[in-house]
């Protein structure tokens, strides 16, 4: 169940974990799974505490890996049946570290799990020591792979450089993202390779550059090869996702679609001609099926 303010949560004892999750990466889920442990032991429900946007997007104005329906949706895949997303906004930064303290007792929390680095309220005032005024407090170091803490800035730094596969060994599956298929100018359909454009929020992380990639929605679930970025050649800004399913010939405005992005296949680049640029789409396509093993 998922709720937005804190009155709305089921009165009665229960393990809190707070923090942004954003990407439900192996970090998290390493925090998580001790957390359901003890939730367990005690038999009580854990409850995860987090906030919507991550605090990062709106204090730095930095993309996020996940929105919220994507969040909810990887917590639930780990074993977490509640989740209070608080909307982060001015308003809620503002607020006093006390007043989230006097959330957990509202919560009922009996046991809050956080990570090693977790701070809260105005300033950043408040830290483990304050949380421990409220209920024993569990304090889960980061864990560590490839020699360095996975963390979600971590992650986003992968992913703007098109290291999708780096990215996926810290998140524990591939990076994807959602979006419902708008109508485009269909010049793909005219190079003879139709594409479905996607309309991503703006603040979603993407992998600049061409992918092959697995997409699904209602239409059922396809090999595809997916480019992100501004279309150099034909002189756009605006950053785009564009996605060609491999032996689909239908049509797709309207419906929603997940892409996952498992290889990059190359970074996007400027082409003299639309005919130099098919060719290279062709190529791009056939190193897709490779990769697939089609």
């Amino acid at each position: 169940m998922l709720f937005s303010e804190v009155a709305d949560v089921p009165k009665g004892p229960k393990v809190v974990a707070v923090g942004s999750f954003d990407g439900v990466h192996l970090g998290h889920q390493y925090l998580l799974r001790q957390a359901l442990a003890e939730a367990k032991a005690l038999k009580e429900p854990l409850l995860v505490y987090t906030f919507d946007p991550p605090t990062k997007v709106f204090t730095r104005g930095e993309g996020f890996l996940m929105d919220l329906t994507e969040k909810v949706e990887a917590l639930r895949e780990v074993g977490v049946e509640l989740v209070l997303a608080v909307p982060f906004n001015e308003a809620f930064a503002q607020r006093p570290a006390e007043a989230f303290l006097e959330d957990l007792k509202a919560l009922g929390a009996s046991r809050i799990y956080v990570g090693e680095d977790f701070r809260f309220g105005r300033g950043r005032a408040g830290g483990v020591e304050e949380l421990a005024q409220v209920a024993p407090t569990r304090i889960v170091p980061l864990l560590t792979l490839g020699g360095e803490a996975v963390k979600s800035s971590r992650i986003r730094a992968l992913l703007l450089e098109g290291r999708v596969e780096e990215a996926r060994h810290l998140l524990g599956r591939p990076y994807g993202a959602c979006g419902v298929v708008v109508e485009g100018e269909k010049l793909g359909r005219r190079l003879g390779f139709p594409t479905a454009n996607l309309a991503v929020h703006p603040k979603k992380v993407l992998p600049p550059g061409v992918y092959a990639v697995e997409v699904e929605g209602s239409f059922g679930r396809y090999k595809g090869v997916a480019n992100v970025g501004t279309r150099p050649t034909l002189g756009g800004e605006e950053r785009r996702l564009e996605v060609h399913l491999l032996g689909y010939a239908g049509e797709l405005y309207g419906e929603e679609a997940r892409v996952r992005f498992l290889k990059r296949l190359r970074e996007e680049r400027r082409f003299p001609s639309l005919e130099a640029l098919r060719a290279q789409i062709q190529a791009d396509v056939q190193a897709a099926r490779a990769y697939f093993g089609l």
